[in-house]
């Protein structure tokens, strides 16, 4: 009995021998095929009179206000729309009253995520409103400056940023230098000269 258990030994280990043997090099392991790829933010590309630019945004760090952005996009709610407030050197605002000046709010309000750690530096986007901190709907800025006064402190809410410019700067940046003045209800900050916001829409391939 011993000598059969110990032949079944030695006839274990010879087979693994030979499996580890017959076993490929790491570098030459055929490697797993149908893994998914790794998901990429969203972009939206938003096309006005004066230009286009591409916002990706970060569903990953303000999942709600991306989600409630994606969804007016989705439905051009932006197309006609126009950037109203424009403050050289801070901020260029809009998606909120038509080409009319007639206000266009949103049906729905989102809670505030000023605290997801994203803070308003250059060409960063993040959702505009008023007093009250959950107010936020439609109405979007584009940051021309760092603008660390509209991030969150201990003392009050910020303004929450859920997304960046990541193609044409340039375009915010001519926008962000237009004459402005009283237009409309604004008494300031108006550009003279509408801008238009023709559609917003989600880029998609490669």
């Amino acid at each position: 009995m011993k000598r059969l258990i110990l032949a079944l030994g030695l006839l274990t280990i010879t087979t693994l021998q030979a499996a580890v043997a017959a076993e490929p090099p790491a570098a030459d392991k055929p490697k797993p095929t149908g893994s998914a790829p790794a998901t990429q933010p969203p972009q939206v590309r938003v096309i006005t009179s004066m230009g286009t630019f591409v916002i990706e945004l970060n569903p990953e760090r303000a999942p709600l206000t991306v989600e409630h952005f994606l969804k007016y996009v989705d439905q051009g709610f932006y197309s006609g729309t126009i950037f109203h407030r424009v403050i050289p050197g801070f901020v260029i605002q809009g998606g909120g009253f038509g080409s009319d000046f007639k206000l266009k709010a949103g049906a729905t309000k989102i809670v505030n995520e000023s605290g997801n750690g994203l803070v308003n530096s250059r060409g960063t986007v993040g959702l505009a409103r008023p007093q009250e901190p959950h107010d936020g709907d439609v109405q979007f800025y584009v940051n021309l400056a760092d603008n660390s006064a509209l991030d969150p402190n201990p003392a009050r809410w910020g303004y929450a940023v859920f997304g960046r410019v990541v193609q044409g700067m340039d375009v915010v940046d001519h926008i962000g230098n237009v004459a402005t003045g009283a237009k409309g209800p604004f008494k300031e900050d108006a550009p003279l000269n509408s801008i238009l916001i023709e559609r917003i829409e989600r880029v998609t391939g490669p």
